[in-house]
């Protein structure tokens, strides 16, 4: 029988071995192991496995003694001595008509190394090396390289085999060199995100992880950290403005990573930053560089801070409250940090910091005026909607969406393709609307005429009350006209046009008034107005009372 990988032998010739077993073969061949590891490893024979090595040309390694000479035995060498005579069965010279003896023979081949450790073990991949290689300099990763391997050339390994040879060739090329990255004073500043403390949460009252936000001047190597329980785009601003204002300047660039919080489209030509974000580093002049995706060399000095406060103060840490945790690290900022000497720069943090500081970009008077952003549809009355309010953009722009920024005194609403300023309106409460006289349609729409005829149909104050409401809110007021008629067919024209009387004479022109008047029954009807056809005129009682108490002639 034969072993695994082994075909049946044919007339005149070895066992004869698939391909894809007789290239591992070789290639273990070229790793130098030895036959009777290759056998243990494949299942080969040595006799099988040495007649292919000997055909591709690769020596064969002996069995023991690898790279050494067998130390002389006396009593196996031929004597000298002529008188001793010669011993046959002890004689190692060979018979020079039976041809060589492998299992005698030892390899005097000086490129054999000494054997400092186990021989590495061969992967199914070796034959494949090429390959591989041109692949992983093209960018492909372990993953496509396995499936092309089996889709192409029939490979039979798995997935685990191609990522760890890929990884070995990726360990074995020569890295690329990073040079260090000079600015000078003032020209830039690196921000990052990384682990903070654990620190006790007041909420819950247990432990929980940090953030620790690290700016780090180019030059000096100067960082700002500061720890927070969450991020967010609007904390993430603040951070930056807190940064600034203690460093006591601004750089006149940021170099940052394509967090969402920063960047919302990492574009390596022309990324998108946030609005809020965008608009913070242009109140202070700065220009953001967002890193190159998988470039994180880039930023490697806010990177080092980083490391450098998780791996020193913060190691091992527990606070019980996070502006614990900030007087800690602060205090080690200026005790430790900035004294120490810069394994680059080789001088003082703080010494060059001093000589940095003045080149710094001067603070703006103000602080910046932190808004909230979204995206809002105009509806088809005109009117986007902010926080239950609603606010008019100019005509035209109806079923589109628009960018509304808004804070505690402003709603202001962008175009998002040209980013120009369409309308600044002035915070509403809830439930009011906000828009500008030249934004009212100058033609009333024969809809907005035909309700009106309707409601001056069904009675002469609804109708007046109906012109009231459409004069003061215009097409927004029209669902107020419609609610009024619905009253009138529930509760009557006559009921609902007394109300819509009472609404006119007391000032209150609204639904709301109609409605309330109509649902408790109208019980004011005569104690609020001063005019009612129940009421009388004083001189007609004047005249009952002189009839009846006049005496007779």
């Amino acid at each position: 029988m034969t072993r695994a990988g082994e075909a049946w032998p044919t007339a005149g010739m070895a066992n004869v071995l698939s391909e894809e077993k007789k290239q591992q073969v070789v290639a273990l061949g070229k790793l130098g192991w030895t036959l009777r590891r290759i056998e243990e490893e494949t299942g080969v024979r040595r006799e099988t496995a040495s007649g292919y090595l000997k055909a591709a040309g690769i020596p064969v390694r002996p069995p023991r003694n690898w790279g050494r000479l067998p130390a002389s035995n006396p009593a196996n060498e031929a004597s000298t001595d002529p008188g001793a005579g010669a011993n046959p069965a002890k004689d190692p010279s060979p018979d020079p008509e039976a041809g060589p003896n492998p299992a005698k023979e030892v390899s005097t081949d000086p490129t054999w190394p000494v054997r400092p450790g186990p021989a590495p073990q061969a992967s199914a991949c070796e034959p494949y090396r090429e390959m591989v290689e041109r692949a992983i300099a093209s960018g492909r990763n372990a993953k496509a390289i396995w499936q092309d391997l089996v889709d192409d050339h029939g490979f039979t390994a798995r997935y685990a085999s191609v990522k760890r040879f890929v990884a070995r060739l990726k360990a074995a090329t020569s890295p690329e060199a990073h040079p260090v990255i000079e600015t000078a004073p003032g020209e830039e500043g690196q921000v990052d995100y990384g682990d903070g403390p654990m620190v006790r949460y007041p909420e819950t009252g247990k432990y929980r992880r940090t953030r620790l936000f690290v700016m780090t001047l180019g030059y000096s190597r100067k960082s700002v950290r500061f720890i927070v329980w969450k991020s967010s785009t609007r904390i993430w601003a603040e951070l930056h403005e807190r940064a600034f204002r203690r460093l006591g300047g601004v750089p006149k660039v940021i170099v940052l990573d394509n967090l969402k919080e920063g960047v919302i489209d990492a574009e390596i030509h022309d990324p998108v930053l946030n609005h809020v974000y965008q608009d913070l580093l242009a109140h202070y002049g700065v220009v953001a560089l967002p890193a190159r995706v998988r470039h994180p060399d880039r930023k490697g000095k806010v990177e080092s801070g980083v490391g450098h406060a998780q791996g020193t103060p913060l190691k091992g840490k527990r606070f019980e409250s996070i502006e614990e945790a900030q007087a800690y690290l602060d205090r080690w900022e200026n005790r430790w940090a900035d004294t120490r000497i810069h394994g680059t720069t080789k001088r003082q943090v703080a010494a060059m910091f001093a000589e940095e500081r003045p080149a710094l970009s001067p603070l703006p008077v103000e602080p910046f005026r932190y808004y909230s952003f979204g995206t809002r549809t105009v509806h088809l009355d005109g009117f986007i909607e902010v926080e239950a309010a609603y606010y008019a953009p100019p005509p035209g722009y109806i079923g589109r969406e628009l960018q509304a920024q808004w804070d505690g005194r402003v709603v202001r609403i962008i175009d998002p393709k040209t980013g120009q300023l369409l309308r600044e309106h002035l915070r509403r409460e809830r439930g009011r609307r906000a828009i500008l006289p030249e934004d009212r349609p100058t033609r009333t729409p024969k809809t907005t005429l035909e309700l009106l005829g309707r409601a001056s149909r069904a009675g002469r104050s609804i109708g007046a009350l109906a012109e009231r409401i459409h004069q003061s809110d215009g097409e927004p007021g029209l669902r107020r006209i419609l609610g009024i008629l619905s009253l009138a067919r529930k509760h009557g024209v006559p009921t609902v046009d007394d109300a819509c009387a009472a609404a006119l004479e007391m000032g209150a022109p609204n639904y709301r008034f109609v409605k309330r008047y109509v649902d408790r029954g109208s019980p004011l009807r005569l104690g609020l107005r001063q005019v009612d056809p129940l009421i009388r005129q004083l001189t007609e009682y004047r005249d009952v009372i002189q009839r009846m108490t006049r005496s007779p002639e």
